[in-house]
């Protein structure tokens, strides 16, 4: 069995920064590509980043704009998520989660999924 929890979301000022934690227990994790999915109000769930096992092939939305970096912590098994510059549009619960299967254009998510962080960015 595995369970991911998340950390460190709240609420700050667009153009603040905030850093995204998930913790997975049950099984090691270091083989699969984990990363993080976000849900706004009235909006779908969409992909953010992610980063295989070995840190190899890390890819983002496009509405990162290289403001974001995920990274992972193979002993810790734990990956995060760092967020500079926040947009009000950046405003969602965000959701960890492991087992990924991606392309380049295309990001399916696995079976294990995170409680979700609330991340409020305000103006």
């Amino acid at each position: 069995q595995v369970r991911l929890v998340e950390s460190g979301g709240g609420t700050v000022q667009a153009g603040e920064s905030l850093r995204l934690s998930c913790a997975g227990t049950g099984r090691t994790l270091s083989w699969d590509v984990m990363g993080w999915f976000r849900q706004a109000p009235g909006k779908d769930r969409e992909f953010v980043a992610g980063i295989d096992g070995l840190g190899n092939i890390i890819r983002y939305a496009d509405f990162v704009k290289g403001r974001f970096s995920v990274t992972r912590e193979s002993a810790w098994n734990r990956v995060y998520l760092q967020m500079n510059q926040l947009e009000t549009e950046d405003t969602a619960v965000y959701y960890c989660n492991a087992g990924i299967k991606w392309g380049t254009d295309w990001a399916q998510p696995g079976d294990y999924w995170g409680q979700g962080t609330q991340v409020i960015v305000s103006s």
